[in-house]
């Protein structure tokens, strides 16, 4: 299994950027197509991005396509979520989390996933 770590989360006034980060380590980071997630209290868990394995295939959740970008740095065992023109309602914990899967596969469901982060803590005043 590999480990995850998040960081790069805060506080930012709306239509300010963030950029989070999630090191790897354990296992090899360029078996494991990654993706971002995000929960408010009370809410299911929803998948924000997804990157495969390649780097070649994304997903985004639609209330975000335009706004974040997902990227991965194999050398640096690092992927990242770049989030512009943040909103209030893009408040939320977000967690890192790793697929052991096929090289071009994007996963899409949380139960794809068998690796997490702790979270990081997102928030976007008005």
């Amino acid at each position: 299994q590999v480990q995850l770590v998040e960081s790069g989360g805060g506080l930012v006034q709306a239509g300010g950027s963030l950029r989070l980060s999630c090191a790897a380590s354990g296992r090899t980071f360029n078996g494991y197509a990654m993706g971002w997630f995000r929960q408010v209290p009370g809410k299911e868990r929803e998948l924000v991005a997804a990157i495969s394995r390649s780097g070649t295939s994304t997903y985004y959740l639609d209330s975000v396509k335009g706004r974040f970008t997902i990227s991965r740095d194999n050398a640096k065992n690092t992927v990242y979520l770049q989030m512009n023109s943040l909103k209030p309602e893009d408040t939320a914990v977000y967690y890192c989390a790793a697929d052991f899967a096929s090289y071009y596969y994007t996963p899409q469901s949380v139960a794809d996933f068998g690796s997490w982060g702790q979270g990081t803590q997102v928030t976007v005043s008005s």
